[in-house]
């Protein structure tokens, strides 16, 4: 558990959906802050810098689509969530520790600002210029084994990302003793059921819209024949077995 959270949280920092939601964001109560980009990992709820450039993902993914996508979707969610800890005792806390608090105390503001900063910080993460197709060792293996093809885990993926209605997520996740596919709507993450993430793909319409307009399909083609950052999923699961 302590490793996988190292890993990954050198790669992100926060958790999930709409800072809309936030009750106090509602009532207006919430003056939102600048946030700043983290120059390294931190276990608090930070606005991390891309792993890549802004235009390093075209032109599957624009520079236009990364820059409001990265610097004011998940920029939002990250000042509201940290607008909400301050001055409580999760001021302190990692975003892991937030999001579970949160969704423990059916705080669905909070949780959903904190795992939309988390999901993000990892759906950077999870693609790379020149990536997708198919990984290889023992990732491959492990993905053999549990689906019983690299095509079958693909055809689920895809179907997740799909049937994901309006906003959501498709993850692979390791659940202590297998990987499988979930999908989750808004801000959700598997975490919450005790599975630990080592792939997503956001399908929110923000992360594609600009360069697919409403073909999700296109989005999630390219994503997975083109994107996919099969060495950091590969270390993501190590971490997290």
């Amino acid at each position: 558990r302590i490793m996988f959270r190292q890993v990954v949280t050198v790669a992100l920092c926060a958790v999930a959906a709409d800072a809309f939601s936030s009750p106090a964001f509602m009532g207006g109560k919430v003056q939102l802050r600048q946030a700043t980009v983290s120059s390294g990992p931190s276990m608090k709820i930070e606005l991390p810098p891309l792993p890549y450039s802004y235009t390093a993902l075209e032109p599957l993914i624009s520079k236009t689509t990364l820059e409001i996508h990265h610097d004011k979707h998940h920029a939002k969610y990250v000042n509201v969530a940290n607008q909400m800890i301050e001055g409580t005792e999760m001021e302190g806390d990692d975003v892991e520790t937030i999001m579970t608090k949160a969704h423990t105390a059916n705080n669905a503001g909070l949780f959903n600002n904190a795992a939309q900063s988390w999901n993000h910080a990892f759906y950077w993460n999870c693609m790379k210029a020149g990536g997708g197709g198919k990984p290889t060792g023992d990732l491959l293996a492990q993905i053999e084994k549990d689906f019983g093809s690299f095509e079958e885990f693909s055809k689920q993926f895809e179907t997740a990302g799909l049937t994901a209605f309006g906003s959501g997520w498709a993850w692979l996740s390791w659940d202590g003793s297998k990987l499988v596919v979930d999908k989750t709507i808004g801000a959700g993450n598997p975490m919450t059921d005790g599975k630990k993430p080592v792939l997503t793909m956001d399908v929110w319409e923000h992360a594609y819209y600009i360069d697919y307009q409403n073909l999700r399909p296109d989005y999630i083609k390219a994503f997975l024949d083109s994107l996919v950052n099969w060495e950091f999923v590969a270390t993501t699961l190590a971490a997290a077995k």
